[in-house]
């Protein structure tokens, strides 16, 4: 039988390759650390690990045995979730990963609540631009634009209408726009990769026009810092009015609209999870998030 402490200090060194950060992620000593990898291998009979340089590195039987390791500890969390459904209460760890330009006006919002709902959750909140490429049980996301095939469920959430935008202080230096045509003798700020192929812009009148922005010298790839650069006067950019009006409640007299009657088409937003069973910590986590969601999101995706 094997000690799930030994496993797990082995399966740490494995992926930090350094007894000391290893000790300090798990809270240990480096020799009480050290001393449960020799255990195992004295268990296994085996070497595990061999010194190179500055690093720990499997050998062939540590490269091996890893891979039972790593299927041991997964079946005995997995058993200590079965067991937690048992409980009343919801608890454990579970990660949710939102787009950046979701993170400080919606979720900065309703976080405490949720955390005061279930006292007993513990909640890994990160952000990011792209969706994500792997599985995990334990996490959920929240993205932003058309999502690639992932393997994962996809459940719509709502959709943020966009326009274009500039500082007041810098359309007042510049020539009035009447079409987007107009557009072209402008800087144009590019949020990484989302204008490549064109802007297809919509009239209620006039129709569709196919705007190509020209070549952007600012390309960001963070929201924050595109939205920063449009209210610096750097030229004028694509945003979610929901993040404008965001800005401009914090912040008045930055953004102003730029052709309000030619619109853009609304993006999804979309909840990401793992098919199959959730644990009660995920299910309450992705009930939180649908009751949480803004009214605007909700008009929008009905207009849309």
């Amino acid at each position: 039988m094997h000690d799930f402490d030994e496993l797990k200090a082995f399966a740490e060194v494995m992926e930090t390759g350094s007894l000391t950060l290893s000790a300090r992620k798990l809270g240990l000593a480096k020799s009480t650390l050290s001393r449960r990898i020799s255990h195992l291998e004295a268990r296994l009979e085996q070497p595990l690990l061999r010194r190179q340089a500055n690093r720990l590195l499997p050998t062939e039987a540590g490269l091996l045995f890893h891979r039972y390791c790593q299927d041991i500890l997964a079946l005995a969390e997995r058993s200590h979730e079965a067991l937690a459904e048992l409980r009343e209460d919801i608890s454990g760890t579970v990660t949710l990963e939102v787009h950046c330009a979701l993170a400080r006006g919606w979720m900065g919002q309703i976080m405490d609540t949720f955390m005061a709902r279930y006292p007993k959750v513990e909640l890994t909140l990160r952000t990011r631009e792209t969706p994500p490429s792997s599985l995990n049980s334990h996490c959920v996301h929240v993205c932003l634009g058309q999502i690639p095939e992932s393997g994962l469920h996809q459940e719509p959430l709502g959709m943020l209408t966009r326009g274009l935008y500039a500082s007041p202080t810098y359309l007042s230096k510049q020539p009035l726009l009447e079409h987007p045509r107009d557009l072209a003798g402008h800087p144009w700020i590019d949020l990484l990769g989302t204008t490549q192929n064109g802007l297809l812009l919509h009239h209620e009148s006039q129709g569709p026009y196919h705007f190509y922005p020209p070549r952007s010298r600012l390309r960001v790839d963070l929201t924050a810092l595109h939205l920063d650069a449009i209210a610096r006067g750097k030229g004028i950019g694509l945003l979610p009015h929901w993040l404008a009006d965001k800005r401009e409640a914090h912040h008045p007299g930055e953004l102003t609209p730029c052709l309000p009657n030619w619109q853009p088409a609304p993006l999804p937003i979309t909840l990401l999870y793992a098919y199959g069973y959730q644990p009660r910590r995920v299910k309450a986590l992705l009930a939180f998030l649908r009751q949480q969601m803004p009214h605007q999101w909700q008009h929008n995706g009905v207009a849309a």
